[in-house]
């Protein structure tokens, strides 16, 4: 808080708030490009930096040591030329130049040639990395200070030298080898080699250490999906196996909370269920009259309100994920609306197999289309399943609910004074179970407006 002021007043400053925006700028464009997933970013973390060392450790080689080699290389050569030059001109020769040019062959390793006086050839063109025609130019005007002509390209083992003499012309051809550092190459390849090998086997650890991660991350979607997750195994570093051991510990507490809630719930329902059929035979022994036929109608609520409150607690289940004919569900949800007199219509696009709990699945969808029909006079379900995802929306033109009800609809035993109620029994848990559903299988089920002008309900379930 107390550098805040300060902070603002030096980004009122231009040429600094240039730099904020550069650096967000540049934050930004990172973020966007750079890899989202951990081996990439790890392997980007670990070869980043080798590449900048590498390329800092061939530049510094190249400029001092590559560099240095071949002027003292070219020192040494040009040096022996002066020295041919000088005896040359200093000492009188034999008409063909015979004993300069075998002392030049036989201790310099040079072949020297005396041409008559004839102008130079013009320059050829430079390569584009001329190192070793800036050395030995530089070294032939300071040693020998005469016109010359070089050719270091036309020849790939050989380099030629013209000088220009008094009275001739000096021809020199010597190996590139004597003036220029030929062997620089193998210590790039060796550091270029070396670096491929270690980091081929730091890829290949970096790969064991990340798939435990992944594997945990597989398995905790799986099981946020409601997928069995038997055969995952704690793997990896010490703190990977931790965090897998405290998930199988989370699971395994979450399946027994389920299966105690679900064993209750299975005395709790035939203890009811028995009072309820003990009912039903007394009214039966009864006979059919005006009163019966109220208490008829209560027990039949009671059963109703009882098996949505045990469905609503009893969720998903122990029922396993199975691949399920999506399009054909859309199908038969569209017969049930279309049976009670509800203009219906369906469409389905994509891959029509899904991965989900069946039964719940269909629960799910009959709450939702059932809830549709009783209030409106069209409904149509559509379905998608693409870029891994499956959308099932649910659209109607009835009243609909206002935006800001629409998350008071999904609290259990929560009813509407006016509009519509959320299932068939009027116990308010129609759309709290399908969410419960959806959410289930890892995704979600929300409230949108319709283009038919009334509720669009939309579940979105992860492939």
């Amino acid at each position: 808080m107390i550098f805040k002021a300060p902070l603002r007043a030096l980004a009122k400053i231009p040429p600094l708030r240039e730099m904020i925006r550069i650096y967000r700028m540049s934050g930004q464009w990172l973020r966007r490009h750079m890899p989202k997933r951990l081996l990439p970013r790890t392997i980007l973390i670990i070869v980043l930096p080798m590449i900048i060392l590498q390329s800092m450790m061939a530049y510094l080689f190249m400029q001092k040591h590559w560099e240095t080699v071949t002027k003292r290389l070219s020192q040494a050569v040009v040096g022996e030329i002066a020295a041919t030059i000088s005896i040359l001109e200093s000492y009188p020769q034999d008409a063909n130049f015979e004993t300069v040019t075998s002392i030049a062959a036989r201790d310099m390793k040079l072949s020297v040639s005396v041409l008559p006086l004839t102008p130079l050839p013009s320059p050829r063109p430079k390569p584009f990395f001329s190192l070793l025609d800036r050395a030995l130019s530089e070294e032939i005007r300071s040693q020998i200070g005469r016109p010359f002509w070089i050719d270091t390209v036309g020849r790939s083992q050989f380099v030629e030298i013209r000088i220009l003499l008094k009275k001739n012309v000096l021809r020199v051809i010597t190996r590139r080898s004597q003036t220029y550092a030929s062997n620089s190459h193998i210590f790039l390849v060796w550091m270029v080699g070396t670096s491929l090998v270690l980091l081929g086997v730091a890829l290949l650890f970096l790969r064991n250490q990340v798939r435990p991660i992944q594997q945990l991350a597989n398995a905790m979607e799986s099981f946020g999906k409601g997928h069995q997750v038997d055969d995952f195994r704690p793997r990896g570093a010490e703190e990977v196996r931790r965090a897998s051991t405290a998930f199988q510990r989370m699971s395994r507490r979450i399946e027994r909370q389920i299966e105690q809630r679900t064993i209750m719930l299975a005395g709790v329902s035939h203890d009811l269920r028995t009072i309820l059929t003990r009912f039903r035979l007394q009214l039966a022994l009864l006979g059919d009259n005006e009163d019966t036929q109220e208490l008829s109608r209560d027990v039949r609520e009671m059963n109703n309100m009882l098996e949505a409150y045990l469905a609503f607690a009893r969720g998903d289940g122990d029922e396993v994920a199975t691949d399920v004919d999506i399009s054909a569900i859309v199908e038969d949800m569209e017969t049930d609306a279309g049976a009670g007199g509800v203009e219906t219509a369906s469409s389905y696009a994509g891959d029509p197999i899904a991965r989900v709990k069946e039964s719940a699945f269909r629960r799910c969808l009959t709450n939702l289309v059932a809830n549709a029909a009783r209030h409106a006079t069209r409904v149509e379900i559509s379905g998608t399943h693409e870029r891994g995802w499956l959308t099932v929306s649910v659209d109607d033109n009835g009243p609909g609910i206002p935006e800001e009800d629409r998350p008071a609809a999904f609290r259990p035993f929560h009813r509407f004074d006016e509009g519509r109620n959320l299932d068939q029994s009027g116990t308010g848990l129609g759309l709290t179970i399908a969410r419960d559903i959806a959410r289930g299988h890892g995704g979600d089920l929300t409230l949108e407006d319709s283009p038919l002008g009334g509720l669009r309900a939309v579940v979105r379930l992860p492939d």
